[in-house]
């Protein structure tokens, strides 16, 4: 029986890198997990000085992913990673994850899963395969007032869903910021290490993921236009899709980095017959409840009237701010007790099922696709294609 923390080794994240960070933490956050091993840079000397910073033996601080896995994968059941975590950019998801899988370890990946859809199924179909777990790192899912506007929606309390609306407003990217030595941006607007989206890729996938996670809704056409607005930009950095659903319902995403001002406020409106929920991640404690014939509902975090999801996912009682990296760390949580269980042959929770999986990232990756795709046709609206 595994009465211990899971080992975790670290693909990426090293200097530059701003998300790296956040998985660390978020991973370390509730206690079930430990970094032991990591190959942190493609470039060996910074791979070490960052291993070393975070106090890892020198023997588990390795020169290559290919390096890290091989000899991973030859060490003790005792002292062996038990998964990856991959946080580079979306050029260097798919090998790395394959390799994981293929040798043996569970993987977590940043989003998006792969550069591109081909990538993503072949992704997914490895991982059925093995049999080995994947969680895809979209962040605003692991909310526990996002699962609560999931959890009455798939009630019902609001009939059938007619609209959503779905908003991603970054400005960061207002000026060339790529044309400097900032390495965020000059990875996120580079086609050969972003993919063929730029904002739509990088942002637009989480809008999309909240979109059908909240409404529990699947999309079946789109109508996209994308913009590319700072000069001599090579991808994306602004854009807009309107949205048909699997049940008749209509939709609206926004993503765009050039809104001047505007840091992080994704948000999303889903209305049925009878009323509907608002969530925006500046105010991520609470849920707005509409109703038609009544007046509005507040709900908080914390609170005891709340499900068993977003239960589950409070780590405080209500009024003590939980945010993005909590959120982050729901999905380590959820992993890593779901990984346990079926280490140690026992019945998985429902909650803790409730990560993103190889489903959300196929999906996200044809979001990408079909976007770019129907951006570039003269049809108004283009079939959702997987």
């Amino acid at each position: 029986m595994t009465n211990r923390k899971l080992r975790m080794g670290m693909i990426g994240g090293g200097p530059g890198s701003f998300i790296g960070a956040i998985h660390r933490m978020a991973a370390n956050l509730d206690g079930e997990i430990e970094l032991v091993s990591g190959v942190f840079s493609s470039d060996p000397i910074k791979s070490k000085i960052a291993g070393k910073e975070l106090h890892l033996s020198a023997l588990r601080i390795y020169n290559s992913y290919k390096e890290m896995i091989r000899l991973e994968k030859n060490l003790p059941d005792s002292e062996r990673i038990d998964f990856v975590s991959i946080v580079t950019p979306n050029h260097l998801h798919f090998e790395p994850a394959k390799l994981a899988l293929e040798n043996g370890f569970h993987v977590v990946l940043d989003k998006p899963m792969t550069l591109n859809l081909k990538e993503a199924k072949q992704l997914k179909e490895l991982q059925q395969k093995t049999g080995k777990l994947l969680c895809l790192t979209h962040t605003y899912t692991g909310y526990p007032m996002v699962k609560q506007a999931r959890q009455l929606i798939r009630k019902g309390i609001f009939g059938s869903i007619r609209k959503v609306y779905v908003e991603y407003p970054q400005g960061w990217l207002s000026s060339a910021l790529e044309s400097t030595d900032q390495k965020q941006a000059a990875w996120r607007t580079d086609p050969k290490k972003s993919g063929v989206a730029g904002a739509m890729g990088d942002i637009g996938t989480h809008a999309f993921n909240l979109a059908e996670y909240v409404s529990a809704l699947t999309t079946t056409k789109i109508c996209a236009d994308l913009v590319t607005v700072v000069k001599g930009r090579k991808l994306d950095d602004d854009g807009a899709v309107f949205l048909k659903f699997n049940n008749g319902a209509s939709g609206l995403l926004m993503a765009t980095q050039v809104a001047a001002g505007e840091e992080n406020n994704i948000k999303i409106r889903v209305y049925g017959e009878k009323g509907g929920i608002e969530w925006r991640q500046e105010d991520a404690n609470s849920l707005m409840v509409k109703w038609l014939d009544k007046p509005a509902e507040i709900w908080r975090a914390g609170s005891p009237y709340l499900g068993s999801f977003a239960k589950h996912n409070c780590r405080t009682p209500a009024g003590h701010p939980e945010g993005y990296i909590e959120a982050f760390a729901n999905h380590y949580r959820n992993f890593a007790l779901t990984l346990k269980a079926k280490m140690n042959n026992k019945k998985v929770k429902e909650e803790w099922l409730d990560f993103p999986n190889t489903d959300d990232g196929v999906r996200g990756m044809a979001f990408i696709e079909n976007v770019v795709a129907s951006s570039k046709t003269k049809e108004k609206w283009f079939d959702f294609k997987i």
